[in-house]
């Protein structure tokens, strides 16, 4: 059973790569898996949840080669930018985390996800990061007043910045997202606070 569960999986994650999640549809993925449609509710309630688990694989994927990739002996600042850089890279080169920039698309993905899943389940939160930031609290290179969690927040908010690029202004992308990081930074390292 679960190699028909890893078939579909595949199959979907080939298609979506392809043709994106819009363009996708549930017959075409069961006809590519050599399967009938019923089959695929028997693994998966909706396209919008298998969709969600193939995103969540290959964000976190990126999220570990992108800290794999991070030199740490740099200063905190540069740590982040250049986690950002590396970030924005792999999601523009991942047709499927491309669509995290169709926002029309990717809110009623993730609504649905997280109907099937519950409320915390879609958490961009990256444990590796957050010890990185409290590591860098313990050696006083991080402000301590400001709880760790709601640090990785703040870095979320960055980056989320950028799904909302046409309403601020596309002129204004990628330097805004660049001296807000900066200024975020030299606040969040200012440790005589």
């Amino acid at each position: 059973m679960e190699d028909k569960k890893a078939m579909i999986y595949d199959c979907a994650k080939e298609l979506f790569s392809a043709k994106g999640f819009k363009d996708t549809n549930i017959s075409e993925i069961t006809k590519k898996a050599g399967m009938a449609v019923g089959t695929f509710y028997s693994y998966y309630p909706s396209k919008e949840k298998l969709f969600m688990d193939i995103f969540l694989e290959e964000n976190a994927k990126l999220k570990h080669d992108c800290f794999q990739a991070l030199d740490l002996n740099q200063a905190p600042l540069a740590v982040v930018e250049q986690m950002q850089k590396l970030n924005v890279e792999g999601i523009r080169s991942n047709p499927i985390l491309r669509e995290w920039y169709n926002r029309s698309v990717f809110e009623k993905i993730q609504q649905t996800y997280r109907e099937e899943n519950g409320v915390d389940t879609v958490d961009f939160l990256y444990e590796s990061f957050h010890e990185l930031v409290m590591l860098w609290q313990s050696q006083g290179k991080m402000r301590k007043d400001i709880d760790s969690k709601m640090i990785m927040m703040i870095f979320a908010a960055i980056i989320n910045v950028d799904t909302h690029k046409e309403e601020i202004g596309l002129a204004y992308f990628p330097e805004l997202q660049r001296i807000m990081t900066e200024l975020v930074m030299k606040s969040l390292t200012d440790c005589s606070q």
